[in-house]
Order: structure tokens, then C-alpha cells, then sequence
């Protein structure tokens, strides 16, 4: 069996590949990746307030048809730009769906999610070996906050996707560049694509989908002394491009006088977070999630980027290198965003584990060329063997423990159970009001389907409608509250939830209430 080469015919270890072999290896670890994302994806309920609130927005969407301003209680705008809430609504509509469940929540991100193992795969084969777009596969598929997150619906799995195309079709369109100071021919679609996915990830999360790449760039730029690309960087129809996609959902904001959702979006939601209105953790709070969580696997990376920035470093001082040019301007580009992202959050005041998830495609590149250059060392080949092993074992374990500890995590926090009561007992036309509750609803708005009153002060200043509340809520105000009578006593989990109307009529429908 021949050995198959890439594109310059350089690289470390190549392995023997026939193209039958790449491909084939490449699409089993893309069905692997779909099972590990699919399996059992809905069978847990929603009942994390992050995702819920994503949720309540897709379900506006999705049931109401407010596809560009959505708002929760008709009141709330979204958190977050909505290019993953059309995703789902997308989704959706192709598969005739027209009510939201949690698998259709969690589908995005479970299918950007395998987009990025896909992607991440095809820059590894494209720019090293055949060896290392599978190593960076395996290695995405093995790591437990990719597929955890993957399997979450919210937006950061969409933010990852667009991030990794952007750095990736950036790093594409480099050698092609090269090719044309040799009377090749430079490929400006991939300069397209670059601006195109920043646009796309400014329309996922905002500013920062644009802001960590392009931070990355022009480090890059700075570090390599590339200043010639800056002005091909700002031509005008790829900038154009990327403008006009990142904006576009913020000038219709501004169109439609939408001042809220502008002030939620860029004040709160960016600036907020980034200057501590929402909190502040140390800038330390990093450094445990950075090592273990996809351990031991996320352990290595850092160890993966010092060794690529070494190498780099190494080849750009020798005339004549052992790294070609383009491997070495992939290495630096990808460790440099990953040495920036960090910083960057580290740096902001409030700070999620989530907020690491874009680290892991270009992460898994970088381990898949570090792990291929063991076969250097004396017992680089014991060492690489052990790698795909643990790797494997990996997978097995995500497979298994992540759709089990998520099913687990919502067992006693569910309000499906009761939320399906509640709502054979109002008609749509009522009004339900929500007294005494300290937890996010998002979950139980989820699965109520309706919009609702958060009622502040007494109990009594509902106007008329349902009041639903914790039952300890109601035993400390009915005795405030006479003309209100129970209508439904609900158990779900460790909760005991109580809906009341004011008069007696409504008193008869206590016999459909779940036992006491």
C-alpha cells in the first residue's frame, strides 16, 4: 500500500493512506461523533435556566412566529443574537415540527457540534497528514466538555463552529496567498469565508465572535511580521461581507426602534459581563477547568501549544527549516488565538467554564500535530498508541456517563410533571401569575408553553387569573389571601407547587389535583 501524501508533501509522520482509507477513517469517526451527539439527546428534561431561557425564545419562534424580536412574558428580550435560536427554528420547519421539545432545543448544537469535528478534521488532513485530521477527531469525540456542550441547547457550540471556520478558512487562505508570490493563484473565496464566518459568529454571541479571531490575526500579523496581509485583510468586498452579516440583526434593531434589545445585547450582555455588572470571579478561575475539564486530554493542550509556538519560534530562525511555511504559520495562528482566548476571559469579570469551549477545534489540531510528532522521540510510537487508546476509552465513557448524568442531574428538578397539570387546568385566555418563587422559571415557563406574570409585593395585587406558588410561599400568605382558593396541589421532585384562584367557584377542580 502506497503512502499518500498531502498537497507540499511535507509533514511528520504520514502513515500509510490510500485516499479510500482517509476518507473512510474520517466519516467513521464523523458517525461516531453523531452517535455520541445523538444518542438519547432528548431524554432529559430542561430544567437548567440557561438553556430554558434559550427555550422560551425558540419557542416564541417556533410557535408564535416572532422570528426577529422575540420577548419572554412579552416584556424580556433575548440574551443572545439569534442565529442559533433560526438554526432551530430552520430545523424546525424542516422536520415539520411545530412545538419545541428538548430535542429540537438541543439539535443546533448537537449538529454544529458535529460540524466541528467534521471541520476539524478536514484542516488537520489538509494542513499536516491524514494521521492528523483523524487524531484531531478522535480527540474532539473524546474530550467531555465538547460533546457535553454539544449536547446543551444554547449558543456556544454555534459560536464554536463559526470561530473554528473563521481561523481555519484563515489559515487555508494563507498558503494560497504564498502560491501567488509564485505565479500561482491566490483563492480569494476562502478571504470570503474568513469574513463571512466572523459575521456569522457576531450574529451567535456578539462582538466577541469577531473580536477573539481577529485578535488572533493580528497577533499573528505582529509576531510574524505578515504586515503585507493587512491590505488584503481590508478589501473591500470580503470586509464588506462580514459587516454587513454581523450587523445585520442590529440594524434592524435600530430600524424598528427595538432600543431594548440593543441595550441588552451590547450593554449587558457584552460590556455587563465583561465589566462585572453580572458578577466577578478571580482571574484565576480558569485554571482548574483549563487542566481538567476533558482531563487528562485538556491537561496536554497547553502542553501542545508551548510545543507548537517552540516550533514555530525554531523554523521561522532557520533559513531553511524542517517545518514548511505553512505548517509553521498554522501552528503559530492556532496557538496564539488559544494563548489570547484565555487571556481574554481571564481578563473579563464574569466568567463561565462555557466560555473555553472555542479553544477545543483548534486545541485538538494542535494535540493531533504534537501527538504525530512523538514518532521523533525514542518511544514516540508507545506514546502515540497509549494516546489513542486512552482516547478511545474516552469515547466509550462519554458515551455511556453524559446521557445518564443528564437524565440524573434533572430527576428531582424537573417541572414538566407539574406543568403539564397546570395546564389542563387553565384555558389559554387566563392569566397566570407566579408569587413567591426564588429560583429562575425559565424551566417551568418552558414547559408551560405561555407567557406569565411575575407578581411582586402581595399576593392580593393579582388582578384576577391563576397565581401559581411554592407551597411554603402559600402557607405563609392565605392566611393574607381568603378569597383565594387552591385550585391544584402538585409534587414534582423534592417541590411542592400550589395554583389558587380568588373566589370559590373554581374550588371543584382541587379533585384533579396530584395527591397531597
Amino acid at each position: 500500500m502506497s503512502e499518500m501524501e498531502t498537497p507540499d508533501g511535507e509533514g511528520l509522520h504520514r502513515g500509510r493512506w490510500t485516499p479510500n482509507r482517509a476518507i473512510a477513517a474520517i466519516a467513521a469517526i464523523a458517525v461516531l461523533a453523531a452517535v455520541l451527539l445523538l444518542n438519547r439527546l432528548g431524554a432529559s428534561d430542561v430544567c437548567n435556566g440557561n438553556e430554558a431561557v434559550e427555550g422560551v425564545f425558540l419557542q416564541r419562534m417556533v410557535e408564535h412566529g416572532e422570528l426577529l424580536f422575540p420577548l419572554q412574558n412579552g416584556a424580556t428580550p433575548m440574551y443572545k443574537p439569534p442565529l442559533f435560536h433560526w438554526t432551530g427554528v430552520a430545523l424546525d420547519r424542516l422536520l415539520g415540527v411545530r412545538q419545541v421539545t428538548p430535542l429540537d432545543l438541543r439539535l443546533p448544537s448537537a449538529l454544529y457540534g458535529l460540524g466541528g469535528i467534521v471541520l476539524a478534521m478536514a484542516f488537520g488532513f489538509r494542513m499536516f497528514s491524514p494521521t492528523a485530521g483523524v487524531l484531531a477527531g478522535l480527540t474532539l469525540v473524546a474530550s467531555y466538555q465538547y460533546i457535553a456542550l454539544g449536547r446543551f441547547g444554547r449558543v456556544d457550540m454555534t459560536l464554536t463552529f463559526f470561530i473554528a471556520l473563521a481561523l481555519f478558512s484563515f489559515a487555508w487562505w494563507l498558503p494560497s496567498r504564498e502560491a501567488l508570490k509564485r505565479g500561482g493563484r491566490a483563492d480569494n473565496a476562502l478571504l470570503y469565508l474568513f469574513a463571512l464566518a466572523l459575521g456569522l459568529a457576531v450574529l451567535t454571541k456578539g462582538p466577541v465572535g469577531a473580536i477573539l479571531p481577529l485578535l488572533a490575526v493580528a497577533a499573528f500579523i505582529v509576531v510574524d511580521r505578515r504586515f503585507d496581509l493587512i491590505r488584503e485583510l481590508l478589501e473591500p468586498g470580503p470586509a464588506l461581507l462580514g459587516l454587513a452579516v454581523a450587523s445585520s440583526w442590529y440594524l434592524a434593531c435600530l430600524v424598528a426602534g427595538k432600543d431594548a434589545f440593543l441595550n441588552r445585547q451590547l450593554d449587558a450582555e457584552n460590556l455587563g459581563r465583561f465589566f462585572g455588572a453580572l458578577g466577578t470571579m478571580p482571574p484565576w478561575y480558569y485554571v482548574k477547568p483549563l487542566f481538567l475539564n476533558s482531563a487528562p486530554i485538556s491537561a496536554l493542550a497547553p502542553l501542545a501549544v508551548f510545543a507548537a509556538l517552540r516550533t514555530a519560534r525554531q523554523s521561522g530562525l532557520s533559513p531553511i527549516g524542517s517545518t514548511s511555511q505553512r505548517t509553521r504559520s498554522t501552528l503559530l495562528l492556532l496557538a496564539l488565538f488559544w494563548i489570547i482566548t484565555v487571556l481574554f476571559f481571564s481578563i473579563a469579570a464574569y466568567k463561565r467554564r462555557a466560555y473555553l469551549l472555542p479553544l477545543w477545534p483548534p486545541a485538538a489540531v494542535l494535540l493531533a500535530w504534537w501527538v504525530e510528532s512523538w514518532d521523533r522521540w525514542k518511544w514516540g510510537g508507545y506514546l502515540r498508541t497509549t494516546y489513542v487508546v486512552a482516547v478511545l476509552g474516552l469515547v466509550v465513557f462519554n458515551f455511556g456517563y453524559i446521557p445518564e448524568r443528564e437524565v440524573r442531574a434533572c430527576a428531582n428538578l424537573t417541572y414538566r410533571p407539574a406543568a403539564d397539570e397546570i395546564r389542563r387546568v387553565l384555558t389559554p385566555g387566563d392569566t397566570l401569575y407566579l408569587y413567591g418563587f426564588k429560583e429562575e422559571l425559565a424551566p417551568l415557563q418552558f414547559y408551560l408553553r405561555r407567557n406569565v406574570v411575575r407578581l411582586q409585593g402581595r399576593l392580593g395585587d393579582a388582578a384576577g387569573g391563576y397565581v401559581l406558588m411554592p407551597a411554603d410561599a402559600w402557607e405563609r400568605s392565605r392566611h393574607d389571601a381568603l378569597d383565594f382558593e387552591p385550585v391544584l396541589t402538585s409534587t414534582y421532585g423534592n417541590r411542592k407547587l400550589v395554583l389558587v384562584r380568588r373566589g370559590k367557584t373554581y374550588a371543584h377542580r382541587a379533585e384533579t389535583s396530584l395527591p397531597r
